[in-house]
């Protein structure tokens, strides 16, 4: 859709696959860059209420199955395991 304002890689509020594409684009980019022996800075945004709605286990299974780094995996991992809720 050329009026879309979007970027195509956009995951958040719309009804996608998941970000799982996104962290391994990034894990193309991040072995590209040391290949090459560029510099490259990355910004993380904290994405701990992006999947609050989704089950943390499917999100680190999809993760596995295709095949996103083992330390992006137990980076996940370990935000999800220090995660708590609070009901007032």
């Amino acid at each position: 859709n050329s009026t879309c304002l979007l970027n195509p890689k956009q995951r958040g509020f719309i009804r996608a696959a998941g970000c799982s594409e996104n962290l391994i684009l990034l894990q193309k980019i991040i072995r590209s860059a040391k290949r090459e022996h560029r510099p490259l800075g990355v910004v993380f945004v904290d994405i701990s209420k992006a999947f609050d709605t989704m089950s943390h286990q499917h999100i680190l299974h999809d993760l596995q199955q295709k095949e996103a780094d083992p330390h992006v995996i137990s980076l996940m991992s370990n935000m999800y395991e220090n995660m708590y809720r609070h009901i007032k």
